[in-house]
């Protein structure tokens, strides 16, 4: 089985840093090697020990290759697969795939991963988050790519007009409307308590989208919906954070859901979107936004409040990011939640669990206004007519620019691709996600 490999490593990792041409064969001739032990071995969760090592050697020692490959060649990789182009990350990925082979894995095989559980998957996107971690980690490829994600997606390109003309939309998983100046985006996920996912972060972008494109909107509104979930029929939630079920049915990738999420909706309710329509004397398009916390916004939740401007609670509700428990890294929590909350709160809440009630002293790092149930709808109001006073918006501006440059958000960026991939697929991970694929597991 091992005799499939090259051996020569030293020859090798000498090929895939030599001229582009030469580095680009070399690296196809060992990922076909390594193809090729894997295709002999059953699925992933049916190797035995033995078998589990050969195949964690082979893809050990080509991830070494593809690393001093684009050690050596990311920026004229970067160049060659968009020609000029902005491509967002799936996009990059797959042009990737046809110009470079055995760089990171081709349609094919992502279809064939997409299909599986998690526990079935061989791990391809791991080379996917190599690949992009080495492109962020480039400051001209990497701000292209980030500058690439923050463009209006087709898909709220298409439904702009509407939107404008009518002042309502229902996306699906989120609902919009517009009304007093205000985008009101409502997560509407009643069945999973807005637990996140794929078609979540799709419907969450384009609604963010047109709140930015369109000039009838001043101020942005972001709130859960009244669930039907036993558990909490009849209230508002904001947010369960990741949906661990999609995550165990293998539907979480790092391309539509994690990076995605983070270079995408988020970025654009922090730093705005890039348009043609963005003034000359900006390169975005900004508007401030407003969080209304109802019952609790847990993980992903709560890393989504990092962001906005003005963060209103329940008073009954709480925060809290598990996702050191889960096993997962939250986003850029670790990076915002240090700044906002100083380092000793953050490492509570993202290393130990620590679950921070609206009523709490350490709650007024976090939370803005804490009201009583019945008093939040009048407090997003009152938030709204203050949030649409002329000279906020360029004061916010200015804010962020203090806050987080491009370039940190781009560094961090770049190791948490790398991180979070080797996450999806590690043991622990695959172990309690199973938990949620079970008859009787957790109701997240």
């Amino acid at each position: 089985m091992t005799g499939l490999l090259s051996e020569a490593p030293a020859a090798a990792a000498e090929a895939v840093r030599a001229d582009l041409a030469t580095a680009r064969a070399a690296l196809t001739r060992e990922a076909r090697r390594v193809e090729a032990v894997l295709a002999a071995l059953p699925v992933p969760d049916l190797r035995s020990p033995h078998q589990r090592a050969a195949a964690e050697t082979a893809k050990d020692r080509v991830r070494r290759l593809r690393a001093a490959f684009l050690d050596a060649h990311v920026d004229a990789v970067y160049g060659e697969v968009t020609a000029g182009r902005e491509l967002r990350l799936a996009e990059l990925c797959a042009a990737a795939a046809r110009a470079f082979p055995g760089l990171v894995p081709d349609a094919a095989r992502l279809k064939a991963e997409r299909a599986r559980p998690q526990l079935r998957k061989e791990g391809h996107e791991i080379d996917q988050g190599l690949f992009l971690g080495r492109v962020l980690g480039s400051p001209t490829s990497g701000r292209h790519l980030m500058d690439a994600m923050l463009r209006p997606t087709p898909r709220a390109r298409e439904l702009l007009p509407e939107f404008r003309r009518t002042g309502a939309l229902d996306l699906g998983s989120v609902q919009l409307r517009r009304e007093d100046g205000a985008a009101r985006i409502t997560m509407c996920r009643d069945d999973c308590l807005n637990a996140e996912d794929e078609r979540q972060v799709d419907d969450m972008e384009t609604a963010v989208d047109l709140a930015l494109l369109d000039p009838g909107v001043e101020v942005g509104v972001v709130r859960g919906g009244v669930m039907s979930h036993p558990r909490h029929e009849g209230r508002r939630v904001f947010s369960a954070g990741i949906n661990l079920k999609a995550l165990h049915a293998g539907q979480i990738t790092l391309t539509g859901f994690l990076l995605r999420r983070e270079l995408g909706y988020l970025a654009k309710i922090r730093g705005g979107l890039r348009d043609e329509e963005a003034p000359w004397h900006a390169p975005t398009v900004q508007k401030p936004w407003i969080a209304a916390v109802d019952t609790f916004a847990i993980g992903g939740g709560m890393q989504l409040l990092l962001v906005f401007d003005h963060v209103i609670a329940a008073d009954d509700a709480y925060l809290s990011l598990p996702a050191a428990q889960e096993g997962i890294v939250p986003g850029v929590a670790n990076l915002r939640l240090t700044r906002i909350a100083g380092p000793r709160l953050a490492r509570q809440v993202i290393l130990l669990g620590r679950r921070i009630r609206a009523i709490e002293p350490e709650a007024r790092l976090l939370l803005d206004e804490v009201v009583e149930p019945a008093a939040v709808d009048g407090a997003v109001e009152d938030a709204v007519a203050r949030l649409r006073q002329p000279a906020v918006a360029p004061n916010r501006r200015m804010l962020s620019v203090g806050e987080e440059s491009p370039e940190e958000f781009r560094r961090y960026l770049a190791e948490f691709a790398v991180q979070q991939a080797l996450r999806l697929y590690s043991d622990d991970v695959i172990g309690k996600a199973g938990r949620f694929g079970r008859p009787g597991g957790p109701p997240r």
